[in-house]
């Protein structure tokens, strides 16, 4: 049987943030926060000796990088995010990614509670 593999591997992580770009008095113009989940998604064929796409440790690893940066901070003050929207967010997270994982196919980030979310696939 021929196909394509994906594996996921999960995280969450705090953070504030603001939109400057919501008119004056907006609600989401002050400091609020957000659980954020966060999936990464690694597209490709099983290595033959060990049956991985990617080992689940080397990805953890890379991902705990990233969570670092991004958990308990204002999302505002993060180099290169730009405005902390969800769409940000999934790119600049598949940035980090991509350097350490040429098979990273995409990232989705959400906001739980809110039920919003957002899948960015790396082209």
């Amino acid at each position: 049987m021929s196909g394509r593999f994906h594996i996921v591997k999960e995280f969450g992580f705090e953070a504030a943030h603001t939109f400057g770009h919501k008119p004056l008095g907006h609600e989401n113009t002050r400091v609020h926060g957000h659980s954020f989940k966060v999936e990464v998604a690694l597209s490709g064929e099983p290595d033959a000796d060990t049956g991985c796409v990617v080992d689940f440790e080397t990805v953890t690893e890379a991902i705990n990088g990233v969570r670092a940066k991004l958990d308990h901070h204002f999302l505002n003050d993060i180099a290169g995010l730009g405005t902390p929207s969800l769409e940000n967010l999934a790119r600049w997270i598949a940035g980090e990614l991509r350097p350490h994982f040429p098979q990273l196919f995409s990232v989705t980030v959400r906001r739980p509670t809110l039920g919003e979310s957002c899948c960015f696939e790396v082209a």
